[in-house]
């Protein structure tokens, strides 16, 4: 029987792996969809983009600070210990381009089924929003690289 602590890392690089592996596969699904200017396409992809996140992301967004948190107590580490200081700084500033993100998931799936319904193209709206989710991705993904990092190296 594994131990407590292999048992929590387990968990929390397969949390890990989640966050990482949703995202990069939104981002891939949503960008490849908007390539396509194809309303209904876009609709039927940000659709399951969504579902993905709520399910998927939120899920293991909830389950790693549980995680981190039983496995720094595990270690004996301090929360503002040095890395794992920094590393919930970038959780926090991940989190706060993320949510965002998800209400523009939403939206710009409610754009493109309306475009979709209606036989018209993409509207302005939907494209702004793809830009500025677009814009959001970069530093809420760039901090779970840097998260991912800070996990291996314990600088």
């Amino acid at each position: 029987m594994p131990d407590a602590y292999l048992v929590l890392r387990f968990l929390h690089i397969l949390g890990a792996v989640v966050i990482l592996g949703t995202g990069m596969g939104i981002a891939f699904f949503m960008l490849m969809a908007h390539l396509s200017r194809d309303a209904s396409f876009v609709a039927r992809t940000a659709s399951v983009v969504v579902l993905a996140d709520l399910l998927f992301t939120a899920s293991a967004v909830i389950a790693q600070p549980v995680t981190g948190y039983l496995l720094a107590q595990q270690l004996d580490l301090s929360l503002t210990h040095g890395w794992l200081g920094l590393a919930l700084i970038l959780y926090a500033i991940a989190g706060a381009f993320w949510l965002p993100v998800v209400w523009m998931q939403i939206r710009m799936r409610d754009l493109a089924r309306t475009a979709a319904a209606n036989g018209a193209p993409l509207p302005a709206a939907y494209h702004r929003l793809f830009r500025w989710w677009f814009v959001c991705g970069i530093p809420g993904f760039g901090a779970v690289i840097a998260i991912l990092w800070l996990m291996v190296a314990k600088p």
